[in-house]
């Protein structure tokens, strides 16, 4: 299992948390991002610079998943694109999609852009903060303690 990451919007409170764990069970990771960002400095991590664009990052991560990877990223069109092959996709908040659940979370991505499109203003989603690390990284951990069992 690879993990990929799509860093564009990567928050900093996660790079120490997910380094940890790519440094413990020795992952191999691969950062990808229309800019250059940084995780932390480890043989197990490289970094992909893309070219600018909307859904360039998106793209690459999808040619180079394969089953059974994990990609993290807050993006739910790229989370629904990685369920179909068969990898795993974590949100930056704890939630790791799955074949259940990712269709739910498009059809409201898609509602609420639609309603957007309207002109109505919509609250965007809070600000990221300390709880939502804490449930990525017992998200993250969990995945991985089953993810190393098997």
């Amino acid at each position: 299992m690879k993990i990929y990451v799509d860093g564009d919007a990567f928050p900093n409170l996660l790079k120490p948390i997910l380094l940890k764990q790519i440094e413990r069970l020795r992952i191999e990771t691969i950062a990808v991002a229309n800019k250059k960002i940084s995780i932390g400095k480890s043989k197990y991590v490289s970094y992909m610079i893309v070219e600018a664009g909307a859904d360039e990052a998106d793209h690459k991560i999808v040619e180079m998943v394969q089953v059974g990877d994990m990609v993290i990223t807050a993006d739910i069109p790229l989370a629904d694109r990685i369920i179909s092959k068969n990898a795993h996709a974590l949100d930056h908040r704890g939630e790791l999609y799955s074949v259940d659940n990712i269709k739910q979370y498009l059809a409201m991505r898609n509602l609420m852009e639609k309603i957007r499109e309207s002109g109505e203003i919509t609250k965007g989603p809070k600000a990221f903060g300390v709880k939502d690390a804490q449930s990525f990284a017992n998200q993250l951990n969990a995945f991985l303690s089953k993810y190393k069992k098997n």
